[in-house]
């Protein structure tokens, strides 16, 4: 591969909206040593790639944003085995660089796709995927007869913990904004959806488990939610919050949390749960092992051309999508 090649990408041009996001022609990445570099198909789409846009994680523009994709091995870097030019494969990368034709990841991050599984839900299933399996199986392990509200159960990561905890044996509640999004979640097997503009989400928490409240919340909203979070809780129930959508919680006096029940509060972040490719390969095989049994599956909300990087972010911020969203390349 010529060091002069050039690639099609898309770049934060300076922190602030989604207009700062341009299509531009960047130089080919190669492989370093422990490299792989994937050919995508897709990259997905996280809220975490606002927080890049918005400045929020670091960084000097101009700057490729986006951490994951799916797509096959374009070439390999020194040192690098277990992986051959052509695997089919998908990836989560804490750096940045995946709204492009091509991307270079540390090749223990990179898994391989079962034949049969399409790239959009190879790419769901990273750090969406990732994220729901370490909350439901690790940070607040469910257990079989508990019951746990998950907010935003129609988004990304919800869609695919709602799944893993009914495989688990839990009971379900989530949270979503709209009927339609409620009819989706119950569909991939919520026992309740609980529609926060109209109703109290904590009482209604309670309401659906007799009063007693919920063994777990899991809560990426943040500011607009925890209290409530805390509120659903039973005794010696937990939350994990592991997002701030909405802005960040406020310092908290842990008294709160004994006079509440005896509550267990964690902060958790992806990075932590996928230290290594062991970690990464359990956590993989477990998804694509649910997948295969029929017991997982991935809504794709929609695909756009990469050049409408900013337009699908901004839909994402509105609010107006469900399941995973892609950029093709």
């Amino acid at each position: 591969m010529a060091i002069n090649e050039t690639m099609q990408a898309v770049q934060i041009t300076e922190f602030g909206g989604p207009e700062v996001l341009v299509p531009a022609e960047v130089p080919m990445p190669a492989p370093g040593e422990g490299e792989v570099l994937v050919q995508l198909d897709v990259a997905g789409i996280n809220f975490s790639d606002i927080g890049w846009r918005e400045g929020k994680r670091g960084g000097t523009p101009p700057l490729i944003d986006r951490t994951e994709g799916a797509g096959t091995v374009a070439a390999l870097g020194a040192g690098v085995s277990g992986l051959a030019e052509g695997d089919r494969v998908a990836y989560w990368n804490p750096r940045i660089g995946s709204y492009a034709a091509y991307a270079t990841c540390p090749a223990f991050r990179v898994v391989k796709l079962p034949d049969e599984m399409d790239f959009g839900t190879g790419a769901a299933l990273m750090l969406q995927g990732f994220t729901a399996h370490y909350l439901v199986r690790s940070s607040c392990e469910v257990q079989a007869g508990e019951t746990i509200l998950f907010h935003a159960g129609a988004g990304g990561v919800g869609q695919i913990a709602v799944q893993i905890a009914k495989a688990q044996g839990a009971r379900v509640l989530v949270t979503v904004g709209s009927e339609e999004k409620a009819a989706f979640a119950k569909e991939i097997g919520a026992d309740a959806a609980i529609l926060y503009d109209e109703v109290d989400f904590a009482e209604a928490a309670r309401e659906l488990t007799g009063g007693e409240g919920v063994h777990a919340v899991y809560d990426s909203v943040g500011a607009a939610t925890w209290e409530g979070s805390l509120k659903a809780l039973r005794v010696r129930g937990k939350v994990a919050y592991f997002g701030a959508a909405s802005g960040p919680i406020p310092d908290m006096d842990l008294g709160i949390l004994a006079s509440l029940g005896s509550l267990s509060v964690i902060r958790t972040t992806l990075r932590d749960y996928v230290r290594d490719a062991e970690e990464i390969d359990w956590r993989a095989g477990e998804m694509f092992d649910l997948w295969r049994d029929g017991k997982l599956k991935i809504k794709i909300g929609h695909t756009y051309p990469l050049a409408e990087a900013g337009a699908a972010q901004a839909d994402m911020q509105g609010r107006r999508t469900s399941g995973k969203l892609l950029l093709k390349p």
